[in-house]
Formats: C-alpha cells, sequence, structure tokens
C-alpha cells in the first residue's frame, strides 16, 4: 500500500490509492510488449501508482480537459465521442479491458473528446511525463508504444473507410465481428457475448438510424447469422458474415 493524496476530480470518480504491480497483473500481455527485465517492470510500477474507479456514465475526462494521464482500462468499457458546434455527438470508438485511453491529447496536451463508462470501471493512471522519460530508457516500450499508436490510427482509418464505403449491413457485421475478434483476444468467447453500449449508441458510431440497427438485428436473425436476447449477442454463423462484409 502506498500513501498517497487522492487526485480531485471534478467528475464523478473515486481513486484508489492502491499500489498496482503491472508485472502480476492478469491484463500483463494486453499492456505490455513480451521481455521486459524485473527492473523495467519495477520501473513502470512506480509510474503507474494509481487506480480510478469510474461509475457508469461518469467521464473520466471531457473534451478540452489539460492532458495529464493515459489511461489503461482494467475493467469496464468505456465510449468515446465528441460533440459539434450544434451540439450533436458523435461517437468515435468503444474501448474495452486492456486498451489505452487518451492518445488522441498527445499532441496539442488537450483531450480531443470526452471518454464516459459504459459500466461500472477501473482505469489504471499513467502519468504521461513519467511515461516518456521511461520510453527514452527502455527502447522495446518505445517500440511498443509507436505499435499501439499506429494500431490506433490504422482502426481510425478502417472506421472511416466502412463508414464511407460499406453498405449498412456491412457496416454492423463488421462491426460484430470487430467486437468478437478483441474478445477472443482477451480469453472471451468470440461467439457469445453481451453488448455494452446501447442501439442509439451503436447506430450513432456506424452513421445509421436506431432503426436500421433494429431492422438489421431481424435481418441476421431471420438469416440464421446470430441470435439476439436482449444485449446478448451469439454469432451462429461468422464464415456467413465475414463474406457479408467482404461482399461476397
Amino acid at each position: 500500500m502506498v500513501n498517497t493524496v487522492p487526485f480531485l476530480s471534478p467528475h464523478p470518480t473515486h481513486v484508489m490509492n492502491v499500489k498496482t504491480h503491472c508485472g502480476n497483473c492478469n491484463l500483463r500481455d494486453l499492456c505490455l510488449p513480451i521481455g521486459l527485465t524485473e527492473a523495467e517492470l519495477d520501473r513502470l510500477d512506480q509510474i503507474v501508482k494509481h487506480r480510478r474507479r469510474i461509475t457508469r456514465d461518469s467521464a473520466l475526462y471531457r473534451m478540452n480537459d489539460p492532458f495529464v494521464n493515459l489511461y489503461a482500462i482494467r475493467v469496464g468499457h468505456f465510449k468515446t465521442y465528441q460533440v459539434n458546434a450544434n451540439g450533436a455527438h458523435h461517437i468515435s470508438g468503444f474501448q474495452m479491458t486492456g486498451e489505452l485511453l487518451g492518445m488522441e491529447a498527445i499532441s496539442s496536451y488537450r483531450h480531443q473528446c470526452n471518454a464516459v463508462a459504459l459500466e461500472d470501471s477501473e482505469v489504471c493512471e499513467v502519468p504521461f511525463s513519467d511515461l516518456e522519460n521511461l520510453l527514452k530508457d527502455v527502447p522495446i516500450m518505445l517500440h511498443y508504444f509507436h505499435r499501439m499508436m499506429s494500431h490506433e490510427i490504422a482502426q481510425d482509418h478502417n472506421a472511416m473507410l466502412q463508414l464511407g464505403n460499406l453498405r449498412a449491413e456491412q457496416r454492423f457485421g463488421a462491426f460484430l465481428l470487430n467486437l468478437s475478434t478483441r474478445y477472443k483476444n482477451r480469453g472471451y468467447s468470440a461467439t457469445n457475448f453481451q453488448l455494452r453500449m446501447s442501439r442509439e449508441e451503436i447506430a450513432n458510431y456506424l452513421g445509421l438510424t436506431n432503426e436500421t440497427i433494429s431492422r438489421l438485428l431481424s435481418h441476421f436473425k431471420k438469416m440464421g447469422w446470430l441470435k439476439v436476447n436482449n444485449r446478448e449477442i451469439t454469432l451462429l454463423d461468422v464464415p456467413a458474415l465475414l463474406m457479408l462484409v467482404e461482399g461476397k
């Protein structure tokens, strides 16, 4: 246990003064590169001092907040969204356990979106200034961090292509397959999972209407591609979904 002064946030969150040991974390394979020495892990442990709990529908940070920390999601799910000049919301992504939040703020040192918990969640705070110093001394972590940033850029690029080029049913199929892959990578079922986001939030993210999402769910069920029980999704025919997304 480490004696610390709780970070006072303007948003309804709770900081836990618990020392986090990255080397013993069950998310280590998701968050950290393979091959770190014990000394390098100890240095990382000295940086990651706080875990923060964020209740459902509460903001981890808001657009234009000063950038201080990156946040590794330890438990739960988030959505990130922007608000345009007319006050309309546009969801830019859904994040889950093992992923980083806040990288969009590195260039401007101001957050470029809002990050809100979709359920009661928990994150590890990673002070960016301390992380920068560590990356200078540990090349394997610097390389891994660059790969993570590149992956995020590629994901954003693919999402833009999907919204611009795919039909509605292809967008929705790609969305389900993306969730399937991400859950599989975390050791969960690739074919049975809960949607943590609402249908309205999915529609917003995919640039569709709520009615279209409901129609697509009914169509996918009729085709025998999936089962739906409230927010529980069971994928019954992944190859068919892949063929749909690929336009075959």
